[in-house]
């Protein structure tokens, strides 16, 4: 927690950055001049673990917004009165040209005749509202009405954080998880950060191989220096070796002036090739002598260039089979990797499942204007049991898809009967009865010698439990219509079977 002056001392912010550190933290800006105001809002936001920055003035606020993001802005009417813009909400048309989706609660002294007069207040609350401000406080503010507006707008669940960056800086990373193989892949890679040897990182998409290229960087002795990003699939040969190398005025058509090349750019710090098994193998002859050499030309040009750049690649292949079929150079992929990451599937880690769940709602909670409290039990059993084959970044979508066309205070996917259906597990195809009993032996095991009515009833039964009684739900995962579900249901509340769904 910082202020522009640090003035509050009474807090202790060191020991609060510590507590709060193993956290992704929220940042909060607060424009106001008031010390009695800004002990009471930074004690709230050290309690929730989020970082609490003071502007003493419209001025300084504009500064600050300019240069960083904020998940919530309190805006004093008075402090910024004075201000070089036309009020308070002259400053809210400002924040709202820079970031239209941040929320800004006004917080005002008012005088005795609205105070007293309840029709002139609500008028003047209404008033505030509909100029775009989320929600108004009148000071004294009490602390519990500010804790209300944190809970519903930067909800701040408890996560496990292996690894995360954004106090005092621009730049942020936040790994969540706490599973055996992201920690040995956190491990990994902190312990090469250290050096400027080039890294291979290989994984499934979606997994977050980029997320690691940056906690690399950011943990190296390269962080002040820039961290540059190439997306190798996304452009052409001839637009590749441009984008890297840069190019002389008049190389092609269209090169109307002389450009500098990524590999210049990012002199003195650290170059993401990101899947890089997707360039050709001219191109990767001349990324090879780049390489070897540290130096090149640009395109159209006869100079030398010398950079001192390291170098992470990322591919979702299985790089030594494109190695094998001669579609990658083998000397370019030993060049490349002199240490390998492997970043497993999250299929493999479902331990780290629920902290992104919590991690996502905190980050897309406010955006539904819903404060979740619980997971639906049976929608985590579902989470757990999904292959993800989009994996962290489906998940992150599923999570948001459920958060806005949900409900309550409970996050589940019982109104999102599509994203049910889809997460289900997939039914295998089989090409012949002793085929399928050959791959199912066990579960046929269990029910053969069983009469077909009470396998029936047995299936009905179970998938009642697991869509918590949802009958079309479960008349979809079984694959009949409501109809004759109803009709079985009857039946069974008839023989008595159906107490204990």
């Amino acid at each position: 927690m910082t202020g522009e002056h640090n003035k509050v001392s009474s807090i202790d912010t060191d020991i609060l950055l510590t507590k709060t550190k193993k956290y992704c933290q929220a940042d909060v800006l607060i424009v106001d001049n008031d010390p009695q105001f800004e002990q009471v809002i930074l004690q709230v936001l050290a309690r929730k673990g989020i970082r609490g920055i003071i502007a003493e003035s419209t001025k300084a606020a504009i500064e600050k917004l300019e240069k960083d993001t904020y998940q919530l802005i309190f805006i004093s009417a008075q402090a910024v009165s004075a201000g070089n813009i036309s009020g308070y909400t002259g400053l809210l048309k400002t924040i709202k040209s820079i970031n239209p989706e941040t929320p800004v609660v006004l917080v005002t002294q008012i005088d005795e005749f609205k105070k007293n007069n309840p029709a002139e207040l609500a008028a003047y609350t209404v008033g505030n509202i509909k100029a775009g401000f989320y929600d108004m406080l009148v000071k004294p503010v009490e602390s519990k009405k500010i804790e209300n507006i944190l809970d519903r707008l930067i909800p701040n669940h408890n996560l496990s954080t292996l690894a995360a960056a954004n106090e005092d800086s621009n730049d942020f990373y936040c790994i969540v998880g706490r599973s055996a193989k992201l920690t040995q892949t956190i491990n990994l890679a902190q312990s090469v950060a250290k050096t400027s040897a080039p890294v291979l990182i290989s994984g499934e998409s979606g997994t977050g191989k980029e997320l690691i290229s940056y906690m690399i960087h950011y943990q190296s002795k390269r962080s002040e220096g820039p961290y540059i990003r190439v997306n190798c699939a996304a452009l052409s040969e001839s637009l590749l070796e441009s984008e890297l190398f840069g190019h002389e005025k008049g190389a092609f058509t269209g090169a109307y002036t002389q450009r500098k090349g990524r590999f210049e750019m990012a002199h003195g710090g650290t170059l993401l090739l990101d899947e890089i098994t997707e360039t050709p193998p001219r191109f990767q002859a001349k990324l090879l002598r780049m390489l070897e050499q540290q130096d090149f030309q640009r395109v159209g040009g006869n100079d030398n260039i010398k950079v001192n750049v390291r170098i992470i690649t990322t591919t979702n292949k299985i790089i030594s089979q494109e190695v094998a079929e001669q579609r990658f150079r083998a000397d370019l992929y030993y060049r490349l990797s002199t240490v390998r990451i492997m970043l497993a599937p999250l299929r493999e880690r479902t331990q780290d499942i629920q902290d992104l769940v919590w991690y996502f709602i905190n980050l897309y909670a406010a955006e539904a204007n819903r404060n979740i409290r619980r997971l639906d039990p049976n929608m985590m059993e579902i989470f757990a049991n999904y292959s993800w084959p989009g994996n962290v970044r489906q998940l992150r979508n599923v999570i948001r898809t459920s958060l806005i066309l949900g409900s309550g205070e409970t996050l589940s996917l019982a109104d999102v009967s599509w994203l049910f259906d889809e997460l289900q597990p997939k039914i295998q195809q089989h090409n012949t009865i002793s085929e399928l009993i050959e791959q199912n032996d066990d579960c046929y095991t269990l029910v053969g010698g069983i009469p077909l009515e009470q396998v029936e009833k047995r299936a009905i039964l179970q998938t009642l439990r697991q869509t918590d009684g949802n009958q079309t739900k479960a008349a979809k995962v079984l694959g009949i219509s409501d109809r004759t579900l109803r009709c079985k249901i009857k039946k069974y509340k008839q023989e008595g079977v159906l107490q204990a769904v």
